[in-house]
């Protein structure tokens, strides 16, 4: 327990490393003096920086899916699963700006690939699953959508990650959530081609 607890100061300590900014190169000595361990101790826990951001990977992937499946257990309408979703990535991103800088790329910026294509993978998860959100309006719902669920859902993540991106950019001042619900009505208008339901705060 005493080592799951050291894990878990380290990846905080990181995340708030990352918060404080770009202009800020993060080194495992000035983490290990964040956290008031030695550099050893760090490599006692994690084998390298690389397994340190893979660790907060995890827990943007643990935390993101989780309650993803808690959205689609909880909401029956694609229309509304889709706002919750996509209001679920945008509070997240906002009340964690560190793993912002992750999710956009820049922190991960001349780390190892797999770091990259963690969070590839990632959004990629995300994309299918409001693409089968979106196909399920149709099959389920008798829900004509103007346009391909694929096209769809590429068009909805792309909106999600620049404003993911414009929040990192503005040094974490442009707030994901602001003038969200104006533009949601817009997307799930042009998406869905009816009036979205009131917001839902899923996060």
């Amino acid at each position: 327990m005493k080592s799951m607890s050291r894990k878990q100061q380290i990846l905080q300590a990181l995340a708030e490393m990352l918060e404080e900014g770009a202009g800020h190169k993060i080194t495992t000595a000035r983490l290990a003096e964040r956290v008031g361990v030695s550099e050893a101790a760090l490599y006692r826990h994690f084998p390298s920086k690389a397994r340190m951001f893979e660790g907060l990977i995890e827990f943007i992937e643990e935390t993101i899916f989780t309650r993803i499946n808690r959205i689609l257990d909880e909401e029956e309408r694609a229309l509304a699963r889709t706002q919750a979703v996509l209001y679920l990535l945008l509070a997240f991103a906002e009340r964690n700006p560190g793993m912002c800088r992750i999710l956009a790329g820049d922190a991960l910026a001349g780390e190892v690939d797999r770091l990259r294509d963690r969070v590839a993978q990632f959004f990629e998860r995300v994309d299918l699953q409001l693409k089968h959100i979106i196909r399920e309006s149709g099959l389920l719902e008798d829900m004509t959508t103007p346009m391909e669920p694929a096209v769809a859902s590429n068009l909805l993540l792309a909106v999600v990650e620049g404003r993911i991106a414009q929040f990192v950019r503005s040094h974490f001042n442009r707030k994901p959530t602001d003038h969200w619900d104006d533009q949601w009505e817009v997307l799930a208008s042009g998406i869905f081609g009816v009036a979205p339901v009131a917001q839902t705060e899923t996060g």
